[in-house]
């Protein structure tokens, strides 16, 4: 088999196409390093994208609390005793809040997110759902990842956003910290860059392939341009090796184990002066599913989500990016009102999303729950399309103005931004 041929199968079995190798070049990545996942890696630290004056530097950071959090026991209506005649043995009760107003409050541990509404620096948005919705953890997620409940949509959300924010799909502009890629981040100009551990790449690929990759590079000239392209990856791949573990070595070497739940390895890449202007970062190891014994689990996430949340907005007070990072929460659904016999509480539907730093107007915005005026069997009739926070992150804080283009629709933006 010449070498070209080789070349040509490892473009084959990596899903790239002989066309799609000459059309995108050492753009995309068939053949990535990964981070303990399985995504590809495009090319790091590359030039200047077009994109970054269309986003003025805004950088946004969504951070999915992934297992369906109990928004009625995270940002708590103790104002509305009807909380407690659902839940007489797990209802959140007054003395256990840290009260925003006279009828809600966060839940007692999350003293991270209480600071940075005291700043000014947190938006809560009532009641985020959809029609018709579903109640399995991998449905409902796709329907939030992709924008387009009950649809099928084959792209992500915020992969159609980069592609929307940067046609020509430059690289590093996108970026999934996780161990397998999002559909969130799946967009049909941009690969994402998607790791796990920044500190322990590994190459992903058939252990057939394994002799071909290892005799790419090492100085060779290329004899076609699909072997130049097979070059390029792998030069590419390697130099996002390096420099991605370099970014993870400095970082650590000066700011120690910071505790930040996935969040540090976004700060040490905003430090080491990264490009990208999107990243996506899903909760790992959640306690959010919360069937059995709710109280104990849910407390101490959303305290280590809390606190995770403020330490990286400390990070970024040090690097002088607080008014230029904003962060969004949500959740794939939230909890039915009514606690169950396992003092637990089953999926549900509607939920409180937040949006944090980045020059937010800090406040509630869309219209709060009722506990009372239930749907679907004890659950929350959601007030708030979840899309209106997409348009918004999209129109007022990235700039793009287009939303519509983006979700297929158009969502009235919230006001959150000044």
């Amino acid at each position: 088999m010449t070498l070209t041929n080789r070349g040509k199968k490892l473009c084959d079995s990596s899903g790239v196409s002989r066309r799609q190798a000459l059309k995108i070049g050492a753009r995309g990545l068939g053949l990535g390093l990964l981070g303990s996942g399985l995504g590809p890696l495009p090319p790091l630290f590359g030039a200047t994208s077009e994109a970054l004056a269309a986003t003025e530097g805004k950088i946004l950071v969504v951070f999915e609390w992934f297992g369906g959090y109990d928004g009625l026991s995270t940002f708590v209506p103790y104002g509305d005793d009807e909380l407690y005649r659902r839940r007489p043995t797990i209802g959140v009760r007054e003395q256990d809040v840290l009260k925003a107003d006279e009828h809600f409050g966060f839940q007692k541990s999350m003293v991270g997110m209480q600071r940075l509404w005291e700043e000014g620096n947190c938006a809560v948005i009532h009641g985020c759902g959809y029609e018709q919705p579903s109640f399995s953890h991998f449905a409902s997620s796709s329907f939030w990842h992709t924008g387009a409940p009950n649809s099928g949509e084959a792209y992500g959300w915020y992969g159609r956003t980069a592609d929307a924010l940067d046609p020509t799909g430059s690289p590093n502009f996108l970026v999934n910290i996780a161990s397998a890629q999002s559909l969130a981040v799946r967009a049909h100009e941009h690969v994402p860059v998607v790791f796990n551990d920044p500190g322990a790449f590994r190459r992903d690929f058939f252990h057939p392939q394994s002799p071909y990759i290892d005799r790419l590079g090492n100085g060779q000239a290329a004899r076609s341009e699909i072997h130049k392209f097979l070059l390029d990856v792998n030069q590419s791949a390697r130099d996002a090796s390096a420099l991605v573990s370099q970014a993870w070595e400095n970082y650590t070497s000066t700011r120690g184990d910071a505790r930040l739940l996935d969040l540090d390895k976004v700060v040490a890449l905003i430090e080491n002066d990264f490009p990208a202007r999107l990243y996506y970062v899903r909760l790992r190891n959640s306690l959010f599913d919360t069937h059995v014994n709710q109280e104990s689990p849910h407390n101490r996430q959303v305290q280590y989500c809390c606190d995770a949340v403020w330490g990286f907005f400390e990070e970024m007070k040090r690097l002088g990016k607080q008014d230029d990072v904003a962060v969004f929460i949500h959740s794939e659904f939230g909890r039915r009102v009514p606690e169950n016999t396992s003092l637990g509480t089953d999926h549900g539907t509607a939920n409180v999303s937040f949006v944090l730093g980045g020059g937010v107007k800090g406040g509630q915005y869309g219209k709060p729950v009722s506990l009372t005026d239930l749907v679907l069997g004890d659950n929350l009739q959601y007030t708030t399309d979840f899309r209106r926070v997409y348009a918004s992150l999209i129109d007022e804080y990235l700039g793009y103005r287009k939303s519509e283009n983006v979700l297929g629709g158009k969502f009235d933006t919230l006001g959150m931004f000044a």
